[in-house]
């Protein structure tokens, strides 16, 4: 098989908030495997947290990309042949998207046939970027007609996210949840909780940093559910997860594809744990990659591409303020 890849710039619409970080474009990886005249594609979205980068992403696949071999129904093998090389998930997930896409196309029939699953899963939530009280309701409001799911990023260090809250909740009855990427302390979280449970918040992801040692007495006393986010990458951390929070954010940047997060998801579920499917900053080829796996979960925020100035491979439509991926084969992006 052969394989082409390159970077990509991502330029987004608006401005993007979070409580480490701010942003206006993301730099993804587009990689291309050849097998039979037939070319499969996915993306790698890299995430800084973790040490990943772009040009790490590509760097990559360009080094090992030669481990997926020469049959590209050897998902198997070629998923333990790249979990064997250390880090760079984002660019497995590319490689495990590629041939995905590639199997779907050489056999006729879209990535959701492939894996025994339905072709949508339930709506993606919005995510309204952080900023103040009154800005932010402006924007959950403005996006309320097109959306049956909210998600609020908070944790700005100013003791406003709960009025952040507040106002949001002022403006639409539509199920909020809130994302506070690492953003409060075990303290602050536990007081924050309890006032948003009176603003009938769905779950709380993240409140702590990864690892912190507050996590399981957090998970006991927080009247709403915990997710994880930071703290879940694989099928390895998952169990560990179940003493820390209530339920599970899945990201194929994180997890190295869409096998390894279809194993996340039952095991979370044989552990009672919920199931939610997140993303970064991604085109449609990227969220494609995620819808097939989105039947699987509770909760789905699968609204990257839609956050995007101009998407260079579309696919999943927008439906009722559900991703719905395209009805083409592979993963429908072209």
């Amino acid at each position: 098989m052969d394989l082409h890849a390159e970077i990509v710039r991502l330029h987004l619409a608006e401005t993007f908030r979070i409580s480490r970080e701010t942003q206006d474009w993301a730099d993804v990886v587009h990689v291309e495997i050849r097998h039979d005249g037939v070319v499969g594609k996915g993306e790698a979205a890299p995430i800084e947290r973790y040490g990943e980068s772009a040009e790490s992403a590509l760097a990559f696949v360009e080094q090992h990309g030669h481990l997926v071999g020469d049959d590209p129904f050897a998902l198997e093998d070629v998923g333990a042949a790249l979990a064997e090389v250390a880090g760079e998930q984002a660019a497995k997930s590319a490689l495990d998207a590629a041939l995905h896409d590639l199997q779907g196309k050489l056999l006729g029939v879209p990535v959701n046939r492939l894996l025994g699953l339905p072709r949508s899963g339930p709506p993606t939530s919005w995510t309204v970027w952080l900023g103040d009280p009154d800005d932010m309701a402006r924007r959950a409001a403005a996006a309320a007609p097109l959306y049956r799911r909210l998600k609020l990023k908070l944790g700005g260090g100013d003791g406003l996210d709960v009025e952040r809250v507040g106002a949001v909740r002022g403006v639409t009855d539509l199920p909020l949840q809130v994302d506070v990427n690492e953003g409060w302390s075990a303290d602050e979280a536990l007081d924050a909780c309890n006032e948003l449970a009176a603003l009938d918040v769905q779950y709380v992801e993240q409140p702590l940093r990864a690892a912190d040692p507050g996590g399981p007495e957090l998970r006991r006393r927080s009247p709403i559910p915990i997710y994880v986010d930071e703290d879940c990458h694989t099928l390895a951390d998952v169990v560990a997860c179940s003493e820390i929070a209530h339920g599970i954010n899945i990201k194929l940047a994180k997890s190295g594809g869409i096998r390894e997060a279809i194993r996340m998801a039952h095991a979370a579920r044989a552990l009672g744990l919920g199931v939610m499917l997140g993303c970064m900053i991604e085109s449609g080829l990227g969220i494609a990659a995620g819808c097939a796996v989105a039947p699987l979960c509770d909760h789905v925020d699968l609204d990257g591409n839609l956050l995007l100035a101009h998407d260079p491979t579309p696919g999943p439509a927008l439906v009722d303020g559900v991703q719905v991926p395209s009805e083409k084969v592979g993963l429908g992006c072209g």
